[in-house]
């Protein structure tokens, strides 16, 4: 959230403030709580920690991260909770993210998951925006009030 008053400088009769977001529909998501799904409606794949991070820090998708590290990815259904992609002949490394292991003899390869699997995700609401407004709208007159008189004294 961003805000500007005006004047930038001294006191006016005339003062005003500009509220606004850089992220509208980020803030709208929060103050509202939506039902998320996927595009064609059939799995959001949400990446673990063996997953790792694509380019610039950005979430991977199943199809880039097969592509990265050179694995395929395994469907496990699951009849409670989510289901899984899997990554089978794979080590984790130092860093906590699974990659193809070279070794034949199958020394340290282990099934790692990489993606959960669910329908639909609820954005839990995190945001009151109309409530927010309310109380600050409220409150203006009284700080108004309560400066002017302070101004007329002191």
């Amino acid at each position: 959230m961003r805000s500007q008053t005006y004047p930038k400088a001294g006191e006016s009769l005339n003062a005003a403030a500009l509220v606004w977001s850089k992220a509208p529909v980020i803030v709208g998501a929060h103050d509202t709580g939506p039902l998320i799904r996927s595009k064609d409606g059939f799995w959001l794949a949400i990446p673990t920690e063996a997953a790792g991070r694509g380019l610039r820090g950005a979430k991977l998708t199943p199809g880039e991260w097969e592509r990265r590290r050179g694995l395929r990815l395994r469907f496990v259904y699951r009849r409670r909770g989510p289901s899984l992609l899997v990554a089978d002949r794979a080590r984790i490394n130092t860093r906590g993210q699974a990659v193809a292991s070279r070794a034949k003899t199958g020394r340290n390869q282990v099934t790692a998951p990489i993606f959960l699997l669910v329908p639909q995700v609820k954005l839990p609401k995190r945001l009151n925006l109309a409530r927010d407004a309310e109380r600050a709208q409220d409150s203006v007159s009284g700080l108004i009030v309560a400066n002017w008189v302070e101004g007329r004294l002191g």
